[in-house]
Formats: structure tokens, sequence, C-alpha cells
């Protein structure tokens, strides 16, 4: 699964951490995803794209093998 979180949270100038934050999980988490070592719940995913005001699919995209 790939994600654009990184860019969304660059775009926006936000932390790791307030990300974090505003999602009520730890910066590591948010650490893993960016880099594709977790993939987040369903409610994660959407508390993720709810701190940015976009959809899921904006977010996350499943690649060839998923």
């Amino acid at each position: 699964m790939k994600n654009r979180i990184r860019c969304e949270r660059g775009s926006s100038g936000m932390t790791q951490q307030q990300l974090a934050d505003a999602a009520g999980v730890s910066r590591q988490t948010i650490h893993a995803i960016e880099t594709g070592r977790f993939i987040p719940s369903t409610l994660l995913a959407l508390k993720i794209a709810r701190v940015f005001g976009r959809t899921v699919e904006e977010l996350f995209q499943l690649d060839d093998e998923d």
C-alpha cells in the first residue's frame, strides 16, 4: 500500500508529532505508516484523512501486489 501522508504533512507544515497527536497515536506509528512498514486500521486511516480534510482514497492507494 502506498500513501501520501508525508506529502500532505509537508504541505501543511505539520510535524509527525502534531499528526500523531491529532490522530491519537504515537509519532512512531506515523513514521511507520509513512515508510510503509505499518498499514493503518480503517479507523486510523479515516482519522488521518479527517486531519487533512481529504478522503482515504486521496491518501492511500493499493499497490499492484495488494
